[in-house]
């Protein structure tokens, strides 16, 4: 692996520690350059409670690797969250940047009704 990805693994591994140690449900992010993944997961870990994604049929077609779509990845997710009677996450970035994308992500998961 390259030092860039070994690095943003490092930096997860300390807030995913901690969020398991307070056992909270956790909203968690992965960007690639061309898509964006959310899955809020249980608060054991073992379970993907909800997703969504730029891959999912609902946004299938537009464009995928910019702000626009997380934005709608983050609505999407957490409409699908309040429907499984999930309201409070943990916000996992996974080592990303809290900027452009995955901020994006995480204003419109806000503005749908998730509180983190």
């Amino acid at each position: 692996m390259n030092d860039k990805k070994v690095s943003r693994l490092r930096r997860s591994r300390k807030a995913r520690l901690k969020m398991n140690e307070l056992q909270v449900t956790r909203l968690c992010v992965f960007r690639s350059s061309q898509h964006i993944y959310a899955q809020v997961i249980s608060a054991d870990g073992g379970k993907v409670l909800v997703s969504a994604s730029t891959l999912d049929s609902q946004l299938r077609g537009e464009a995928t690797g910019n702000i626009e779509a997380a934005k709608k990845v983050g609505q999407l997710v957490a409409e699908r969250a309040k429907a499984a009677g999930v309201a409070k996450v943990a916000f996992d970035r996974s080592g990303f940047k809290y900027h452009g994308r995955v901020k994006a992500l995480a204003d419109a998961a806000r503005e749908g009704g998730l509180e983190f």
